[in-house]
């Protein structure tokens, strides 16, 4: 195997012989970040392969955003993508390899065929809206829909390009000023309030990239990339040339309120009354006419569009200011800081802090205010319920749910839940890189401190433990904010640490680049003393503990699933592995007993018995994605993003009740993780999206 060289982006001398075991054939595009080769695997197969350029190789955050885009095109992978076949993101030269799609780019098609006929522009319209909502159902937004990332597959439209998307469990962050996308095909709210996309910024995409296919030019278009941020906050779009059984449904995708689009799901059922069939030619709206053999993705500027049409001077006046704003984040793709990780872990009965009720107890939901956007995140303790949103903390009476105290903590959003260790409140605080510790019963500050960021808050009893990128794990004294103890872990990543209510240990995972095993230390929380150490086969994650032995979940990476359940029993160091019936995309557990339950994305909920390794109940809850799972004896709780609470019976997996969806001002967004709801003495505490944290009594769902 030839080796890699390593010199600067654009030379074509840079360009290496193989990633990994692949030879690469020759160049089918490049772009900014990296070079997309064709390859073919040992037996033959045709294969697209992303190369980084060495400069942003040497770069270990564009490293760790690399690591993100193979994770989320993974996630995503199925009939609408382009399968990820294999990656190495800690090679010499990072690298990712797809299956190769011949045809050419949408962008390719409308410059070399122009415009599209109505019936392919309601095929496109239709393949591209069940992308979107396969990949919204993995919790993925891709954030940079556009031509240039869309390929014409015979079989249907393929969404290629997951550089800048984001997964479910990782909300975005920019630094000022900067922002993410190409504006022609950016919606709004990436101009207005880019921290906070969610999947209608998809739809708005759609929209432009519709209007594109039909008439060669965008619903918004300019010279200058200033003037078309302007106009797709504050113009109407132009649809001039836009098929009239369309127009509407582009109209509607091009809303400028989040909440105004359709979902995918409406737009299939709306193309369906547009047309009430689609024929069955080849998807490829025409052959290419210079004879040149399809390429796969290109990174290039988009090709020159139908003539323009010019902007008023209102316009271009209004744009000038708003360059000033921009500044230069428009001149290209502009990549997130790196995002922190989500909840604590799945709660049971134990883990919360029980709150004395002094009265009989009534169902309320309040809106404390004074805050703004994203979902509040609450934690019990001290004879109140501790919430933070939007970087302002509050205490609320459990009982009625009225607010003791409110103070400010931060300017930037977490999906971090607070937590109590040492009597004292814990917050993440600017982007998790630091932590700040409150009295629960005033709101005064007590101490605070910087941690790396994305490291989570991890409670073990009064401890906070840390895990830093060189793989050291520091536990700090939730009473003072002082050190206690390190311990650096063997591998190579940061490793993921995980706690259990009960369990006195923490408990430490790294899973290899190739997934083959999975590194496992349990460490002593006042201590750091390292228990016991295990290295087993495949990507796990911890999920819960039972009866001193460690229950992990069986991730297959290369499919994005998880297809088993793994009981580990330190003592006796033996593996028990019960294989699931059926794979699950990105479940979420909590374990009672030797039960686990799986809420998995798509709503399937299922009851594993870990003792005969038999699925008790399966359940389809219609939910697109939900909570981690909150378990009593009688019932499952979680919640889901529109803010509804559901209650499942753990006997026979019904569905018992639920709340009204709660859903305010944020419906265009989605949050990195959604909060699991709190068991507190037999009531259910639960937050949604339009601010408001409630309560019901958890012992009659059926009342809700």
């Amino acid at each position: 195997m030839a080796p890699q060289r390593n010199i600067g982006a654009g030379a074509e001398a840079e360009l290496p012989e193989y990633a990994g075991q692949y030879h690469l054939e020759s160049c089918l595009g490049s772009g900014g970040m990296g070079v997309v080769h064709l390859a073919r695997s040992t037996s033959g197969l045709k294969l697209a392969v992303k190369v980084v350029h060495a400069e942003f190789a040497r770069d270990p955050e564009f490293r760790g955003r690399f690591r993100q885009e193979v994770a989320a095109a993974r996630r995503v992978s199925g009939a609408f993508t382009a399968p990820v076949v294999d990656a190495d993101p800690e090679a010499e030269r990072p690298w990712m390899a797809t299956l190769f799609i011949p045809g050419p780019t949408l962008s390719e098609q409308v410059k070399r065929n122009g415009p599209m006929a109505p019936e392919q522009l309601r095929r496109l319209m239709a393949g591209l809206a069940e992308a979107l909502r396969d990949i919204h159902r993995v919790g993925v937004v891709h954030r940079d829909l556009k031509p240039s990332n869309v390929l014409l597959a015979e079989d249907g439209p393929k969404v290629i390009d997951f550089g800048i998307s984001r997964p479910k469990d990782s909300e975005l962050r920019t630094e000022t000023g900067k922002l993410i996308g190409t504006p022609p095909f950016m919606a709004p709210e990436q101009f207005r309030r880019p921290r906070e996309v969610g999947p209608a910024a998809d739809i708005f995409a759609l929209g432009s990239v519709l209007v594109h296919a039909a008439t060669g030019r965008g619903p918004f278009d300019s010279d200058s990339p200033y003037v078309v941020a302007y106009q797709v906050v504050h113009d109407e779009p132009d649809l001039t040339g836009v098929p009239e059984s369309l127009a509407p449904l582009v109209l509607r995708c091009l809303a400028k309120e989040p909440e105004e689009r359709p979902t995918p799901d409406e737009l299939m059922r709306e193309l369906r009354s547009v047309a009430a069939s689609y024929d069955t030619q080849a998807f490829i709206p025409a052959q290419r006419t210079d004879g040149s053999a399809p390429k796969q993705q290109s990174h290039r500027t988009e090709p020159a569009p139908a003539p323009r049409r010019r902007p008023g001077r209102r316009t271009v006046l209004a744009a000038g200011s708003l360059a000033l704003v921009l500044g230069a984040a428009l001149t290209g793709l502009l990549w997130p800081g790196k995002g922190g990780e989500g909840d604590q872990g799945p709660y049971t009965e134990k883990t919360a802090t029980h709150v004395a009720a002094t009265a009989p107890f009534t169902a309320w939901h309040v809106d404390p205010g004074g805050v703004k956007s994203g979902m509040p995140r609450c934690t019990a303790g001290a004879g109140r319920l501790l919430c933070l949103r939007s970087g302002t903390a509050y205490a609320l009476d459990p009982t009625d749910g009225t607010l003791l105290w409110r103070r400010t903590v931060a300017e930037e959003q977490t999906s971090e839940t607070p937590a109590l260790a040492g009597g004292l409140l814990l917050l993440p605080a600017d982007g998790g890189r630091r932590v700040v510790a409150l009295d629960p019963a005033s709101g005064r500050s007590r101490w605070q401190r910087s941690v790396p960021a994305g490291t989570g808050l991890r409670i073990a009893g009064d401890m906070l433990l840390v895990a830093g990128a060189d793989r050291t794990v520091t536990g700090i004294d939730g009473r003072s904010g002082q050190e206690k103890w390190r311990h650096r872990l063997p591998g190579r990543d940061t490793p993921t640490l995980t706690t259990f209510a009960g369990d006195p240990l923490i408990h430490a995972a790294t899973a290899s680049t190739d997934g083959a095993y999975t590194l496992l230390t349990a460490l002593d929380a006042h201590t750091g003393t390292a228990r016991w150490t295990a290295r087993l086969r495949g990507t796990l994650r911890p999920v819960g503990s039972e009866g001193g032995s460690l229950i992990l979940l069986s991730d297959d990476t290369a499919e994005g699933v998880t297809d088993a359940v793994v009981r580990y029993s330190p003592a006796t160091r033996t593996t028990h592995r019960t294989t699931l019936p059926l794979a699950l995309v990105t479940p979420q557990a909590a374990v009672r007993g030797r039960v686990v339950y799986l809420l998995a994305a798509g709503g399937t909920l299922d009851a594993v018995d870990l003792g005969t390794g038999k699925r008790l109940w399966h359940l389809e809850t219609a939910v697109s994605r939900g909570s981690a799972p909150a378990v009593t004896a009688e019932h499952v709780y979680f919640s889901t993003p529109d803010g509804r609470l559901l209650a499942v019976g753990t006997r026979d997996g019904r569905l018992l009740g639920q709340t009204s969806p709660r859903l305010g001002t944020d419906a265009g967004q989605v949050a990195g993780t959604l909060p699991t709801p709190l068991l507190v003495d037999g009531h259910v505490y639960a937050t949604a999206p339009d601010g408001s944290v409630f309560a019901r009594d958890g012992r009659d769902p059926a009342a809700w």
